[in-house]
């Protein structure tokens, strides 16, 4: 009988259950397409790191679960309402409170059934659109086909009915409560206008409005996790508060008749926003924060998309980069294996020196952003304990300054494409990595590089590797043919000064092959002072390199060792340096360009999906609560409209009425996101470029997200506005 009942009732209310049908089905129709990364076996046969990409959208999906069930009991609320006249004569007629909950229950969980089956009937399709993107980005062909994993279906369908049983059980409640007089005069009934504890709550919006000018001001400033993360509990806080202290000087304002009420149609507008105003508070709040999520979510996914066609330009510029930690290696084992394996267009070896001194190591650690005041004294000076410290226990920089020939340097610009650049016999120039560039421009006027070289008799304490060498010559190692005067002669007969004279930022290879975050570049002459500090091989290939030579390069050099080698990009063997970059190091000592793409790119799709996902999820969650909360508000104002009809208010004008009362309900918490989100943009921009080393432009990816934004946003508006139309002359 019930269910019967509960039948007749959808198909009865089938336009208002529509609203209800349509973004369930979008929600698990997405949780399916994603959920189904977790079971898919078609990159298995791949790669091995797979599991990243499972774990994020696990966790993406654990996230969703608790927001959907959010939406779902703000749906059920919304629909009680829309029958609550109905249900007072169900109780009229003798029903049961727990007969009327039963039958909504059964209402909800057919609709939810119809939402969940339709969801993973288009989640079938949307997935083939999904691996088709990913296999692109991965430059793997794809062949669709309709494959169905009882895991997915299994995994959807215990989210989704988790989702209503954490919103379903909250119903039952309001059911336990409802009376007869109440749900015949739920359409009429206002909200009270009255707040208690008014002076105190009135306050919350000027220390709100403080907290975000101090946020815009400092956010960007913050170094450490810690700080970051109080910043942003108290922003979410903030958000809260601020409407809170908005709505009570807004009950204020209309309790005390303030000019602005009487001019135009002020009086209804503000009215109308005052008789839902409790709802609004931590509605337009958790919105704000869901919008915010969202511009974040599908900004940084877009930063990932566009970062990582530069990537591979910025971190592994050679088509073929080997190193050796021995500065006598010729690589001619490796060379011989090469020839046979690609087409060689240009093949250099070529070192590494260094003088034993730290000076622009202790420039760039007190000097850089991304060490702040880690290493300086309380007067600014270079804290030389700290920074010994950091260069023997930290393997970020080498241990000593690194220097390249000019020779050396200009013949691998040209092997990049680079021009040349000339240096006088007293002069050096600065090789940086593109972030820093702008960070190092007073380096000149700080820096002239004292010339007094190591006089050490062993390369035993510079040598990256460990190797003791007492018998090096320059004759043999010197890419200039100049013989290296033995150490140990007296460093003031050898003592010079170095001028500077530019600084280059060419993408060079400089996470531990060709330095760290730099690389010092003097004369040939100055290098027959230093001592040789590594080995390195550069190659330019014609085509493309075979899929697994880094791993074949990596079996060559570990032969008769214990196999080392791995897929993962991020694989550490002997390089000792990677520099001030944080999230993409690579610790290769083999580096073949294009083995690296499908990896790297695996890598930052496994970042970009779960973060597109979320950003679209919470997007489809906010404006349908919106949506829905205007609508049903549109039930209960029906007569307030038609009161301004009959006393001689224009169709025209009620519709600017309508669209008034909604832009200002759309526009608060888009508007309020927007500020938020950009801030954040900025800040995570900055952190991305330190992070990577690869220097972006967060703000046009941001532009960009916000069309997109907007986009979805003006078809929920559009869509609203009609049916609110349409409601208003009792259409619906």
């Amino acid at each position: 009988m019930l269910s019967k009942l509960a039948i007749r009732n959808m198909k009865r209310s089938a336009r208002d259950y529509l609203v209800y049908l349509l973004p369930m089905t979008l929600i698990s129709a997405l949780l399916y397409t994603f959920n189904s990364l977790l079971f898919q076996n078609e990159l298995k046969q791949y790669w091995n790191t797979e599991d990243m990409l499972e774990l994020m959208v696990f966790l993406a999906t654990l996230f969703i679960v608790f927001v959907t069930a959010w939406l779902i009991s703000y749906m059920v609320r919304f629909m009680m309402e829309k029958r609550s006249r109905e249900f007072g004569i169900y109780l009229l007629l003798g029903m049961k409170k727990r007969t009327i909950a039963r039958l909504y229950l059964r209402e909800n969980i057919l609709s939810g059934a119809i939402a969940l089956l339709l969801g993973m009937l288009f989640g079938t399709l949307f997935r083939q659109v999904l691996m088709a993107i990913l296999f692109s980005m991965l430059k793997m062909t794809y062949r669709l086909h309709i494959s169905f994993h009882p895991g997915t279906f299994l995994m959807t369908a215990f989210c989704f009915g988790l989702c209503y049983l954490l919103s379903l059980s909250r119903c039952q409640k309001k059911f336990r409560k409802m009376n007869i007089h109440d749900l015949m005069e739920t359409a009429r009934k206002n909200e009270e206008i009255r707040e208690r504890h008014e002076s105190a709550k009135k306050l919350l919006l000027p220390l709100s409005v403080l907290f975000i000018l101090a946020f815009w001001a400092l956010f960007g400033s913050l170094k450490s996790n810690g700080e970051v993360a109080l910043f942003l509990i108290g922003l979410v806080i903030t958000i809260y508060l601020f409407y809170i202290g908005l709505s009570a000087h807004m009950i204020c304002y209309i309790r005390k008749r303030g000019n602005l009420i009487y001019r135009g149609q002020n009086l209804f507008l503000m009215r109308q926003f005052s008789a839902k105003i409790r709802t609004m508070q931590f509605t337009m709040g958790t919105l704000t924060v869901l919008f915010t999520l969202a511009l974040m979510g599908s900004s940084i996914a877009l930063m990932f998309s566009t970062w990582q066609n530069t990537l591979l330009d910025h971190k592994f510029p050679f088509d073929i980069l080997l190193y050796s930690p021995d500065p006598k290696d010729t690589f001619e084992k490796e060379i011989q294996f090469l020839e046979k394996q690609v087409t060689a267009l240009d093949i250099y070896p070529y070192r590494l020196y260094t003088d034993g001194d730290n000076q622009v190591n202790t420039w760039m650690l007190t000097h850089l952003n991304a060490w702040g005041t880690m290493y300086q004294m309380p007067d600014g000076s270079a804290d030389m304990a700290k920074i010994e410290d950091f260069l023997e226990n930290r393997n970020v920089y080498y241990p000593y300054d690194t220097y390249m020939g000019i020779s050396d340097y200009n013949h691998l610009r040209r092997m990049l494409g680079y021009e040349e650049i000339d240096l006088g016999d007293t002069e050096y120039a600065i090789q940086i990595k593109p972030r820093l560039e702008q960070e190092v421009q007073t380096i000149g006027e700080d820096l002239k590089l004292a010339g007094v070289f190591d006089t050490s008799p062993s390369g035993a304490d510079l040598n990256p590797a460990g190797i003791s060498d007492t018998s090096l010559s320059g004759a043999e190692l010197n890419p200039a043919g100049i013989y290296d005067a033995p150490f140990g002669e007296d460093p003031a007969s050898r003592a010079s000064l170095l001028s500077f004279t530019g600084i280059y930022a060419d993408p060079f290879s400089q996470d531990g092959h060709n330095g760290a975050d730099y690389l010092i570049i003097v004369p040939d002459e100055v290098l027959s002072r230093m001592r040789p500090y590594q080995s390195e091989l550069a190659m330019d290939i014609e085509g493309t390199a075979p899929p697994r030579l880094r791993n074949e390069l990596d079996t060559l050099r570990n032969a008769g060792a214990e196999d080392t080698q791995s897929d993962d990009l991020y694989s550490c063997f002997v390089l000792p340096c990677n520099g001030s970059d944080i999230l993409i190091n690579s610790g290769t000592p083999n580096e073949v360009k294009d083995n690296h793409r499908a990896a790297l790119t695996y890598m930052l799709a496994s970042l970009m999906i779960p973060l597109f996902y979320i950003g679209l999820v919470f997007l489809c969650v906010a404006v349908t609560v919106l949506s829905v909360q205007q609508l049903s508000d549109a039930a209960a104002y029906r007569f307030r409209y038609d009161v301004l009809s009959k006393l001689g208010l224009k169709e025209s004008e009620l519709h600017g009425l309508i669209f008034k009362q909604l832009a200002a309900f759309y526009l608060c918490p888009a508007l309020f996101a927007i500020l938020i989100s950009g801030k954040m943009m900025l800040f995570a921009g900055d952190s991305f470029v330190i992070a990577t080393g690869v220097p972006v432009s967060a703000g046009s990816f941001f532009l960009k997200s916000i069309a997109l934004f907007f986009g979805i946003y003006l078809v929920y508006f559009a869509v609203t506005y009609v049916c609110f139309q349409r409601n208003i002359r009792g259409r619906i």
